[in-house]
């Protein structure tokens, strides 16, 4: 068992930091790795940043937009939020287990917590932990926030949340959601934070062999090949072409905006953007549409011959559904 707590606060990094480690995890290792960023809106794998966050207002008041390699919403990091990552071999992976820690870390603390919907944890109905989720072929990431002290103005002000949403969510802005832990204990700080999420990880995987504070003993060329990807146009804001199309709706496992840009008939160019925690799901379903025509029921039958996995019945049930209620 191993901690690793960064000393650097530039979201770019510290995201470099934590995909090197998903891609060099031993299949016998569990990694603790906590750190935090600074005045910073990260968004998912697969979302617009235009329309998640007020980017031009963010940069202005000296604060950066990172992308992050787990699907889900968007979130705002300050130095009143702690961030932490289990990273682990495949077979080691136990989301369950996982959520324990941090449920026992945080009821420690004297503060009513417990899951709730599909990835949040809340304390007397409010969220104060957004969680998100990794897997690749060796080894898998499970991610999130713990709002301790955070700037509640700046979260309101950055954050841009869709009506449909809100509307789903009962609420009436994404401030009346969501809560910091010291208002249950005032004195509550980010060390003792820290401290109780250290002793409640160990009492549930056993002594920590091993604590790193920063990243002096990772491969200073790996991690900056990294910090290049996670701090480039591309990766922040990608492509934004004028679409021709543009369908969107909600279901129970997230949003999805479809923009299609045509030529000659032919769907030349399409984005699909999306809050769902599966990105991986959301990257293969971009490809049932390109160079394809833009007919209803040619999109559905490439999107079933895409995903014939019975995992993925739902969604594409709603996807399809979406499809013939609009008028292409």
């Amino acid at each position: 068992m191993k901690i690793l707590h960064a000393e650097q606060t530039d979201p770019w990094l510290n995201l470099a930091v934590e995909q090197y480690l998903l891609d060099t995890v031993l299949p016998d290792q569990v990694i603790l790795y906590i750190w935090q960023n600074k005045n910073t809106v990260v968004i998912g794998r697969n979302q617009n940043a235009w329309r998640e966050c007020a980017t031009e207002l963010l940069e202005q008041e000296g604060g950066k937009l990172a992308r992050r390699l787990s699907g889900g919403g968007a979130v705002f990091h300050d130095l009143g939020n702690l961030n932490f990552t289990f990273v682990t071999g495949k077979a080691l992976y136990d989301l369950n287990k996982q959520y324990t820690v941090l449920l026992d870390a945080v009821k420690a603390l004297g503060i009513p917590a417990e899951m709730t919907g599909r990835n949040d944890l809340v304390a007397d109905g409010r969220k104060f932990s957004g969680n998100a989720f990794c897997h690749r072929k060796n080894g898998s990431y499970h991610h999130g926030t713990l709002l301790v002290d955070v700037d509640m103005d700046k979260l309101s002000r950055y954050l841009r949340v869709s009506t449909e949403k809100m509307q789903a969510k009962g609420v009436k802005s994404v401030r009346s959601r969501v809560v910091n832990l010291n208002e249950f204990v005032p004195s509550l700080t980010i060390p003792m934070m820290i401290q109780s999420l250290r002793e409640s990880f160990e009492l549930h995987y056993g002594k920590v062999q091993e604590t790193e504070v920063g990243f002096n003993g990772l491969p200073k060329e790996e991690i900056e090949s990294l910090f290049q990807q996670y701090s480039s146009w591309e990766w922040l804001y990608g492509e934004a072409p004028a679409f021709d199309i543009k369908i969107n709706d909600k279901f129970d496992w997230g949003e999805i905006q479809l923009h299609f840009e045509l030529k000659d008939g032919l769907i030349h160019r399409a984005l699909v953007y999306s809050d769902a925690m599966d990105e991986k799901f959301i990257l293969a379903l971009r490809d049932c549409f390109k160079e394809k025509r833009l007919r209803t029921s040619d999109l559905i039958f490439h999107i079933k011959e895409q995903f014939r996995d019975p995992v993925y019945e739902h969604q594409i049930s709603d996807i399809v559904n979406m499809l013939e209620n609009r008028d292409l």
